[in-house]
């Protein structure tokens, strides 16, 4: 049994289908772990463009 979420509405489900939508549920999985971190310039921009407002 796997996490689901729907793209249309966001629910987040273990069902085959959406029960608020009956849209299609992708799979939902963490992001893989790596020391080196390719994305962390781009998380810590967006962090501090969040915390300006």
């Amino acid at each position: 049994m796997k996490m689901n979420k729907c793209p249309e509405c966001g629910i987040y489900t273990l069902k085959d289908s959406c029960p608020k939508c009956g849209g299609k549920l992708k799979v939902i999985y963490p992001p893989k772990f790596s020391v080196e971190d390719k994305y962390g310039k781009y998380r810590r921009i967006l962090k501090k463009e969040s915390m300006k407002e």
